[in-house]
């Protein structure tokens, strides 16, 4: 039988230089598990270095967490990657890297700080995690779904880095799965300032960069299991699987067949 899952697919480490050092991934967990989640996604800038010790922090106890990412695109778009396995996370990265170029400025970005589950560094990533790679939007997204993974437009509802603030609309060949909203705009509100979107589904996240904030924003979701397969088919409103937006704010997309492609 499927059941409601409350996920809140957007959360940084303190891999990211704009998150805070304390966001080990044992304090992820903890207050994911504090605020009622079933599931999370970890998604640093550029990198998914610290997604291994955030799946072990998470092993026996009742939290799935999604490995991934938020890709910066050459037109400064951010786009999350989620999937189901760090291997697959980790082979994106390796995409990534190989279209990142410079190095971290500690003083102006903060720390890139790799740990282990226990939140012990491990090393710090010189990369130049808060700068954008040399990929399209639309070679983000393919890169994604050819790992079978998700990719969701982030903070649509944002000036900066969001695509509508980017490129001032979504490109319809993007095969996008959902676009994110923030947790400071409400779904009435994202339909009354978007509404040549409704073929997508919208979720909302909590793009936490401080423990305190993991879970201030969600998606509750009807599933028969967490994985990304299932959560793709809640987003298109499929098989009987759907988001719940009596639960979070968050409503299933109003699209014909195939529109998403």
């Amino acid at each position: 039988m499927p059941r409601i899952f409350k996920a809140d697919l957007h959360i940084h480490t303190c891999l990211s230089p704009c998150a805070e050092l304390n966001m080990g991934p044992k304090a992820i967990v903890d207050q994911a598990l504090q605020q009622g989640l079933d599931v999370i996604g970890i998604s640093d800038h550029n990198s998914s270095e610290n997604t291994p010790a955030v799946v072990r922090a998470a092993q026996d106890k009742n939290l799935t967490v999604l490995p991934g990412m938020e890709v910066t695109s050459k037109e400064e778009v951010h786009i999350l990657a989620v999937f189901d396995t760090v291997d697959r996370a980790l082979r994106l990265q390796e995409i990534v890297y190989e279209h990142l170029h410079g190095e971290n400025n500690t003083e102006a970005f903060g720390l890139q700080v790799v740990v282990n589950e226990d939140h012990d560094v491990l090393g710090f990533n010189n990369r130049l995690l808060a700068g954008a790679t040399e990929l399209s939007v639309e070679q983000v997204v393919e890169s994604i779904c050819g790992l079978e993974g998700l990719a969701i437009a982030a903070h649509v509802d944002r000036e900066t880095f969001g695509i509508l603030g980017q490129l001032g609309f979504v490109p319809e060949q993007l095969h996008l799965d959902a676009l994110e909203l923030s947790r400071n705009t409400s779904l009435e509100e994202a339909r009354r300032r978007f509404p040549e979107y409704a073929c997508y589904a919208f979720v909302r996240s909590s793009d936490a960069h401080s423990a305190t904030d993991v879970g201030k924003g969600w998606t509750s979701l009807l599933l028969y299991e967490p994985s990304t397969r299932e959560i793709k088919k809640a987003l298109r409103g499929e098989d009987g699987r759907r988001v719940v937006p009596e639960e979070a704010g968050v409503s299933a997309p109003r699209r014909e067949e195939g529109a998403l492609g």
